[in-house]
This record gives C-alpha cells, sequence and structure tokens, in this order.
C-alpha cells in the first residue's frame, strides 16, 4: 500500500484533491468595491431552490416591518411563480414592482426567507459604519431583495440555459422555467422605478442557495435530469465550474442593466450533498465568489407548521432562515465593506503524529480560538465498541473505507484539533479525514412501547427509556424536534421524529406522531435507538463576537425563543482530506 507522503504542515496543500488544490490556487482577493453601498437603493439577488426560497419555512418570524428601511416588491421577494409570464417576466404587471416594506409572507408553504435577516443585519452594520450607531436605522441605503428561483431546481434550470424548457425534461418537471430571465427583469424593475422615484440603483451581492438538486444517487454530480451522473471528482470540478460561469454571466448582464462598472460579487452557502464541496472550490476558483459557510447548526423544517402537517428535515424554519440570514450579511459586510479576505472555518491540514496515535488537523479559523461546542449541539458520536466510529463530526477511514476508531477530540491550539485513535495507525496505511454526519449518539434500548394522547388529533405513540434526561437530550431538546432510529437494515429499518420528551418515574418518554414513521415502520422492544439531527454536522466552531439583531421568535418547538441567534462560524463539510506524516 501507498506510504504517507513526508510533507509538512501547509504543503499538503499542493497534493490534496478537492477542496485543497483549489485552495492553493486562490486568486488575490480583489479590493472592497463601496459604491454599490453608496446608492439609494442597494439590491441583494438570491437565487437557488427551496432554502432560498424559504420552502416550509412556517410560520413566518417576521410579518411586520422591522424598522429598518429595508424594501421589496409589492408582489413580494419572491417574483418568480408558475404560469404566470415565466418566459416574459416583462409581461407582469408594472404594479407589484412599485417598492414595499421588507416583510415575510406565507405564501401555502412558503414562509420565510433569509431576506430579513440578511437585509436588517447588513443595515445595521451599514448604519454603524457610517454614523457610528445604529439608531438611524431608516437612512439610506435602503436594501431592496428578491429572489427569482424555485425549489428543487438543477443550477442549469436556474441559469440562461433554462433546461426547464428543454424538451428531454420531464414534463412534470418543468414548471415554465424562465429563472434567470425574471432575476434580470427584476433589475430592470428595480432600475425603473428607483428612476421613477428620483433615486439610484445598484446590486451589491448576488446569494446562491443551490446544489442539492444536482446531487446523485451515487454521491456525485448530475449535471441535468436526462444524462449521466459525473462522479467524484469530475462531478465536483464540473459543477465548480458552472457556478463560476454562471456567477460571471449574471454579474455582467446585471452590470449591463444598473450601469455599474465592477463585477458584482456572489456569496454561497455550502448545501450538504457532494454540491457543498464544489461550492467551496468555485469560491477558490474565482475571487469574487466568497462562501460564508454551512448552514447546519439552524433549527430544521421539521420543526414547522402548516396545514395540518409539519415541513421537511432537509429545509430550515422560520428562524432558521432568518439566522442564517444574518450569517450571510455579516460576511458581506465584512468582505465588501471592511476588506476582509474571507474564508470560512475551513481544514488546511492534516498530519499523522510521529507515534502513529493521533491526527492533528489544523484550520483557517475566521475568529480564534476554536471551540469544540458540546453545550449548543449535541456532541456528535456514534459508538464503535469502546471508542467511536465518529465523534464530534470527526472520521477517519483507511484507502479500503474502512472506519478507524477515533477515542477522543481536544482542541490542540487556537487553530488545531487532535482526533486521538484506539490504536495507532499501521504501516503504510494511507488515511482520509472527514467531517459531517448526522448521529447524535445512542440513548438506550426501548423498555416499553405505548399508545400516547393525541396531538391535534394525530395519534403518537411513546418509547420509553430509561433516565435520567441527560444533556444529551437537553441539548437536543432545545433545538426542537429530533430523529430516532434503529440502524437496523433493510424493512426494519425504523425512523420517527421525536417531538416531545419528558421524564417520569425515572425513565424518558419519547413521543412521535404515527403518520411520521417511515414506510411505517413500527419499533420494537430492545431495539437500541441512535439519535439523529436533521443535518449532517460537527461540533468544531470558531468564537466570533459578532451580535445578531434578531432573536429565536417561534414559541412552539424548542427552548431558544427569545434568545438572540448565535453568529459563530462552524466548520465547513468535507470529506476524503489527506492525512500525511508529520
Amino acid at each position: 500500500m501507498m506510504q504517507f507522503p513526508r510533507m509538512a504542515g501547509l504543503v499538503a496543500l499542493l497534493v490534496c484533491p478537492g477542496l485543497c488544490d483549489e485552495a492553493s490556487q486562490r486568486k488575490e482577493t480583489t479590493s472592497p468595491d463601496h459604491s454599490a453601498f453608496q446608492q439609494d437603493i442597494v439590491g441583494l439577488w438570491m437565487m437557488g431552490q427551496s432554502l432560498c426560497e424559504g420552502a416550509e419555512s412556517v410560520p413566518v418570524v417576521t410579518p411586520t416591518d422591522s424598522g429598518w428601511g429595508n424594501i421589496m416588491f409589492h408582489r413580494g421577494v419572491r417574483t418568480w411563480a408558475a404560469r404566470q409570464h415565466c418566459v416574459e417576466p416583462e409581461k407582469r404587471p408594472d404594479a407589484q414592482f412599485t417598492f414595499a416594506p421588507l416583510t415575510a409572507t406565507q405564501s401555502g408553504g412558503l414562509g420565510e426567507t433569509i431576506a430579513n435577516g440578511m437585509a436588517d443585519h447588513l443595515k445595521s452594520r451599514l448604519v454603524a459604519s457610517l454614523s457610528g450607531t445604529t439608531q438611524k436605522r431608516t437612512q439610506n441605503p435602503q436594501l431592496l431583495v428578491t429572489y427569482a428561483g424555485q425549489g428543487g431546481r438543477l443550477i442549469d434550470e436556474l441559469s440562461s440555459v433554462d433546461q426547464s424548457n428543454d424538451a428531454r425534461t420531464p414534463e412534470n418537471r418543468r414548471h415554465g422555467g424562465g429563472y434567470y430571465k425574471t432575476s434580470l427583469d427584476d433589475a430592470r424593475r428595480a432600475y425603473v422605478q428607483a428612476e421613477s422615484l428620483g433615486k439610484t440603483f445598484s446590486i451589491a451581492a448576488l446569494i446562491w442557495m443551490q446544489g442539492e438538486a444536482n446531487g446523485g444517487p451515487t454521491g456525485g454530480i448530475n449535471p441535468s435530469r436526462w444524462g449521466e451522473e459525473l462522479q467524484r471528482p469530475d462531478g465536483q470540478e464540473w459543477y465548480r465550474d458552472r457556478l463560476v460561469d454562471y456567477r460571471q454571466q449574471w454579474s455582467r448582464d446585471l452590470k449591463l442593466i444598473t450601469g455599474q462598472a465592477d463585477d458584482i460579487p456572489m456569496f454561497t452557502y455550502q448545501t450538504q450533498g457532494p454540491a457543498g464541496e464544489a461550492q467551496l472550490m468555485a469560491a477558490d476558483r474565482d475571487a469574487n465568489i466568497t462562501m460564508v459557510g454551512p448552514h447546519y447548526m439552524i433549527p430544521s423544517g421539521v420543526n414547522s407548521r402548516y396545514a395540518s402537517r409539519h415541513g421537511d428535515p432537509i429545509h430550515m424554519s422560520a428562524d432558521g432562515e432568518r439566522w442564517y440570514g444574518e450569517q450571510v450579511a455579516k460576511v458581506i459586510h465584512r468582505t465588501l465593506v471592511e476588506g476582509e479576505d474571507w474564508q470560512p472555518l475551513r481544514p488546511l491540514a492534516a498530519s499523522l503524529a510521529s507515534d502513529r496515535g493521533s491526527v492533528v488537523a489544523e484550520f483557517d479559523v475566521p475568529r480564534p480560538p476554536l471551540v469544540l461546542d458540546k453545550s449548543f449541539l449535541a456532541g456528535e458520536q456514534y459508538p464503535l465498541g469502546d471508542a467511536f466510529h465518529s465523534l464530534y463530526g470527526f472520521q477517519i477511514r483507511d484507502a479500503n473505507r474502512a472506519v478507524l476508531a477515533i477515542k477522543d477530540v481536544e482542541i490542540k491550539s487556537p487553530t488545531s484539533v487532535r482526533i486521538r485513535l484506539k490504536s495507532p495507525v499501521k504501516e503504510g496505511t494511507t488515511c482520509t479525514l472527514s467531517y459531517g454526519l448526522p448521529y447524535a449518539g445512542q440513548l438506550g434500548k426501548i423498555l416499553e412501547i405505548q399508545k400516547g394522547p393525541p396531538r391535534d388529533t394525530e395519534p403518537t405513540t411513546e418509547l420509553v427509556i430509561a433516565g435520567p434526561l441527560d444533556n444529551r437530550l437537553k441539548r437536543l431538546q432545545a433545538e426542537g424536534a429530533f430523529h430516532v432510529t434503529n440502524m437496523d437494515s433493510g424493512d426494519n429499518y425504523a425512523r420517527a421524529p421525536i417531538r416531545q420528551v419528558t421524564e417520569v418515574d425515572g425513565n424518558i418518554i419519547l413521543s412521535f406522531e404515527n403518520r411520521e414513521r417511515r414506510n411505517g415502520k413500527d419499533f420494537a422492544v430492545g431495539q437500541t435507538l441512535t439519535a439523529l439531527r436533521c443535518f449532517s454536522y460537527g461540533n468544531l466552531r470558531d468564537s466570533d463576537p459578532e451580535q445578531a439583531i434578531h432573536k429565536f421568535g417561534d414559541t412552539a418547538y424548542g427552548t431558544r425563543a427569545g434568545q438572540p441567534y448565535p453568529l459563530w462560524n462552524w466548520c465547513v463539510l468535507f470529506n476524503r482530506f489527506p492525512i500525511i506524516e508529520e
């Protein structure tokens, strides 16, 4: 087998695939352009799929004007609509494009977007920068937020390629297309409306929240709904290049409308799945693309409620949307106004200790020191004998994909962690480091299963396990709903979202609605329950002190209502990062 190459420190970046080789090629960051924020009305143009459109992010938490003077079109933040002039957006009624105070609105299962959190936080930072106070909330610039995408869309359905109107796209996935055209027409409408008011207009930032739809069934990337899946790394390189091309064309076309001279920068989240790593690769390739960071720390749409149902775990709750919007705004301000060469919390190098019993991982940390946070999020872990298959998000595998058991993870320095292994790595073994799994630990065996009281007329089931109520369950409860599973395979696999946790006579009662059982499969007495968060995650974050302006607003789930959103930066998800020898 291959030996670890004997290189030290950051030299490893020269040989790492994917995230690493892109980082080594990162272009110099251009000087910040403040001119966009010196206009009367400043646009924040969003594009993406379900997390960008606020799918199932209901009930909304910003239903009224928040008082920061930010705006949307009367049509709303979501400007594209099926069967409403999709391919001819210029025919949309002019009356819908006058300006209105920015609020979150609900339309069926669509609710809160990142718009209010993003615009309000950015406005607060701009006002503080200009006047040294946040008291003059309504002074210029006014921030205008629009979104012209749709949930479930591939990147080239949202681009000028407009695959939605390609005859090869299944009829039930077309929906009219025209998303890119709509985004450009929104800019024309904003320019004309601003001019009619005697005001100036520019677009300061593009916000990208797409990628899940391009994920293939075997871990690669699907460029279309009819072609072959591209495996790693080819698929990720394809997505990287398409995202870079998208930003360049979007910026170029919007500048022709607004008259801006400089490129318009893009800010992207990190989605779960293979496209998430490709988004970071795109940020390393194009100096005008910046990754904000992952979204796994926020509450899931499984906590949402509408039409007598709950949301899907892959979506964000309304608080999650607004919270992530503040994260985006923080990075926009630091990058475009303060001139910071922003990097998310990401790995730089991983090396095997000389005794071969531990791995030290070094990170780019936005605001040191690093923290292994087990108090805000339940510690990610899954057991492997008397050690762990994964711990705090970290997992180590050899070249044959066999897992190496982890004994512990600890902070080594303000920018590094040490991962202690149960057994030393054998000579000649090549290993890689990954980060991000959904397991929140084993909760214990099912002692009893009983019928629970109806919840809003819905039948429930209660799983009884031994107490007491420990910190792990308290952390999970604080977020809201979480899943439990028996981890069985095939037809025996059972999973359900737990919506209520109580302690009775020393035992813990976990309650779920019967309709939410995965495939209707029941649990059985004696099965061991494992807790799952809705998103793959880890516990590594920085110590960013920036304060949010909004607080958790939904009191119907979790225990965080009234607390401000924490704006720490959490580590990006990564896969198969090479480990070298010291």
